[in-house]
C-alpha cells in the first residue's frame, strides 16, 4: 500500500493534533468534548519530547502518539477513515517492537473491531482516567 503523506510531526504540528482530537470528540455522539483545542495543544506539547508522532494528510487529519518507553500508543485519530491510513500509522508504531498496548473508549466499537484486525487483543477493562470519564478497554499486540 502507498505511503499517504505519513510524516513525523513537529512542534508546529502541534495545534493540528489538537484540532483531530477536539473535531473527532466533537462528531462523537457519546463522548463528551471535556477538554478545549488549547488545553489539548498544551498537554501535546508538554508529551512532544517524549513521543514519538506521527501524522498524515495535507491538510493534517490523522495523528498518532506512542510512548516509546512504554510501548503505549496514547493516541490514534484519523478524521478520514476507511483509507488504511489508520492502519499505516499502527505498522509505524509496530516497527522495531514486539509488543504494543493501549486503550480504546468502550462505546468506541469500530476502533476495537479495528485494533482486533490488526492483532491487538483485549487484556482488561479500566474505569477512566481524569480528564477522561468514559471507562476503557486495554488491548495489547505482541508480534
Amino acid at each position: 500500500m502507498a505511503d499517504k503523506g505519513i510524516r513525523r510531526a513537529s512542534r508546529e504540528d502541534v495545534g493540528d493534533c489538537a484540532r483531530i482530537i477536539a473535531t473527532w470528540a466533537a462528531q462523537t455522539d457519546w463522548i463528551p468534548e471535556e477538554l478545549p483545542e488549547e488545553k489539548l495543544a498544551d498537554l501535546i506539547l508538554e508529551a512532544f519530547p517524549n513521543r514519538d508522532i506521527w501524522i498524515a494528510g495535507d491538510p493534517i487529519d490523522c495523528y498518532m502518539s506512542v510512548d516509546p518507553v512504554e510501548h503505549k500508543v496514547g493516541a490514534l485519530y484519523c478524521l478520514r477513515t476507511g483509507q488504511g491510513i489508520g492502519k499505516q500509522l499502527l505498522d509505524k508504531a509496530k516497527e522495531g517492537r514486539d509488543h504494543l498496548w493501549l486503550t480504546t473508549h468502550v462505546p468506541n466499537v469500530d476502533a476495537q473491531r479495528f485494533y482486533r484486525r490488526e492483532g491487538f487483543v483485549e487484556t482488561g477493562r479500566e474505569p477512566p482516567v481524569p480528564p477522561d470519564t468514559v471507562p476503557v478497554i486495554r488491548m495489547e499486540w505482541h508480534a
